[in-house]
């Protein structure tokens, strides 16, 4: 479902599928009953390979033995779960049942390299040294974050949030216009760290002093065009180019229909006719950004 403002459609992503800002951090009793499911399916599936192990290699050689357990316990440990969350964007078993789910540092959703790092450094977390290290790192960050998620750069959020929790999601504008231009964006450039100041950047646009906003959205349209190509349309509003960015990013990462796309029923922010009108950008061919005088 969408609504219009205008020229503009407001896309408010539903969580999950999307990006929501002021995340909910998982606590940590929610964190260990997912974790405790989830280590006992491991275990379950470990003593599984290694009782099939015994009766079908009875006979085998003694180096033979340790490479097909070693194979086993690599894939158990290591690939499972990196296939699981991958596949589930974000989701284990354990999360599931406890409505958890992990996200990148940004709010997006996970890709194979951050499950696969997840799942290589649970190994340390707690399988090594029986949990002492996951369990520090945990408590020590602000975000219960055990050491896969510093090194994978992710958090792990609630997915399950009461009606009255009132969870903002940012909605992104896509003006009909730039559909075409934005469908065939090179993002393989952009930075996460730009993606996530650019939304914490919209999501307070509108408490933000005009002027004030109008030069960080300036500034913040200089360096994303810098990643990207092809340039924006000549005289595109600075914050309407962010969003629209934002917009075919977040559909890539989810795999979103274009023609389909999921919308919640009321639009949480769009681009204030005075915004819009702000500070436009400059052609590429014409030289850095300019800020309005």
């Amino acid at each position: 479902m969408s609504t219009s403002s205008g020229d503009y459609t407001t896309l408010v992503p539903v969580t999950g599928e999307a990006v929501a800002l002021d995340l909910r951090l998982a606590q940590f009793p929610s964190r260990t009953l997912a974790l405790a499911l989830d280590l006992l399916i491991q275990a379950v599936a470990l003593f599984l390979v290694f009782l099939l192990g015994s009766l079908v290699l009875s006979t085998a050689d003694g180096a033979v033995v340790a490479a097909v357990s070693l194979v086993g316990v690599v894939g158990v440990l290591v690939a499972m779960p990196t296939l699981i969350e991958t596949l589930t964007r974000g989701r284990s078993v354990g999360k599931l049942a406890a409505g958890l789910r992990v996200v990148r540092d940004d709010g997006g959703p996970v890709r194979f390299r951050h499950a696969f790092v997840r799942a290589l450094f649970m190994i340390v977390d707690f399988w090594l040294l029986l949990g002492s290290v996951g369990l520090i790192s945990s408590l020590v960050s602000s975000k219960g974050k055990r050491l896969g998620d510093h090194f994978a750069g992710t958090v792990v959020i609630r997915e399950r949030v009461p009606a009255a929790a009132g969870v903002r999601i940012l909605g992104y504008a896509m003006p009909p216009s730039l559909e075409g231009w934005a469908s065939s964006l090179d993002l393989t450039r952009l930075p996460d760290v730009t993606v996530m100041q650019t939304r914490q950047f919209l999501s307070r646009a509108t408490s933000i002093d005009p002027n004030v906003r109008a030069t960080m959205g300036m500034q913040l349209a200089a360096e994303m065009s810098s990643y990207i190509t092809p340039p924006p349309p000549p005289g595109t509003p600075p914050e309407v180019f962010l969003m629209a960015v934002l917009t075919e990013r977040m559909r890539r990462a989810t795999g979103q229909d274009r023609a389909r796309p999921v919308y919640s029923e009321q639009p949480v922010y769009a681009v204030p006719p005075t915004a819009a009108a702000v500070s436009p950008l400059a052609p590429r061919q014409e030289g850095p950004f300019s800020l309005p005088s």
